[in-house]
C-alpha cells in the first residue's frame, strides 16, 4: 500500500515516526499522525488546516491531546458523557495521580520491535492508513495523499479525531475545505 502514497502522505508517515521517537513512545499512534500533518506545508492538508483555523491553534490541539493522554486516552467527549452519570474524570485522575504520580493513567503499549529501533504502528494508526486507502478508492483517486490520511483520521473514532472535531475539523468540514469551494486545485 505504501507504494500508492504520494510524497506528502509518505512525509506524514515518516514524520509520525519521528514524533513518536521524540516523545519516547514505543508505538506510532493516531496522535503522531496528526502532529506530523501539522508539519506539512503547501499540501491540501495544510490548506485545510489553514482554512479551518486549525494551523493557528496547534498549541491548543497539542494541549487537548496531552489532556487526553493524562486521562488514560479518554476524549473530552468521553469525560463529558461520564459527567452526565455523575462521574468526575478530572477528580478521578487527580486522585490516581496523587496516589501513584503524575501521568499514572497514561497507557503506553510496549512494541515488540522497539528494541530494534523500529516503532510499530498501533492498531488505531494502522486503521487510519487502511481507511485512507478506502477513502482514496471511494473518491476515484489512484494515489493516497495526505488529504486522504486527514479524512481517514477524522472518520475513525479516536482521540485525535475527537480533538480535531473539538477544533472544528470534522470529516465534513475537512472535506469541504479541501475539495469544496474552489479548494480542489490546491496541493
Amino acid at each position: 500500500m505504501f507504494e500508492r502514497f504520494t510524497k506528502d502522505a509518505r512525509d506524514v508517515v515518516t514524520g509520525s515516526v519521528e514524533h513518536a521517537e521524540r516523545a519516547g513512545a514505543d508505538s506510532v499512534t493516531d496522535e503522531h499522525l496528526l502532529l506530523a500533518m501539522f508539519d506539512q506545508e503547501g499540501t491540501r492538508t495544510a490548506f485545510a488546516f489553514a482554512a479551518l483555523g486549525i494551523m493557528d491553534r496547534r498549541g491548543s490541539v497539542e494541549d487537548a491531546l496531552a489532556d487526553a493522554r493524562r486521562r488514560g486516552g479518554l476524549s473530552k467527549a468521553d469525560a463529558d458523557a461520564l459527567a452526565g452519570f455523575g462521574i468526575d474524570v478530572t477528580e478521578i485522575v487527580s486522585k490516581v495521580e496523587e496516589a501513584h504520580g503524575q501521568g499514572a493513567l497514561q497507557v503506553e503499549k510496549k512494541s515488540k520491535r522497539w528494541w530494534a529501533g523500529h516503532r510499530s504502528f498501533t492498531p488505531e494508526a494502522k486503521g487510519i492508513l487502511e481507511k485512507s486507502l478506502r477513502i482514496a478508492l471511494g473518491r476515484g483517486d489512484r494515489h493516497i495523499g495526505g488529504e486522504h490520511l486527514l479524512l481517514a483520521l477524522t472518520a475513525r473514532p479516536g482521540v485525535a479525531a475527537d480533538v480535531l472535531a473539538e477544533h472544528g475539523a470534522t470529516y465534513e468540514a475537512v472535506e469541504r475545505a479541501m475539495f469544496g469551494g474552489g479548494a480542489a486545485g490546491v496541493g
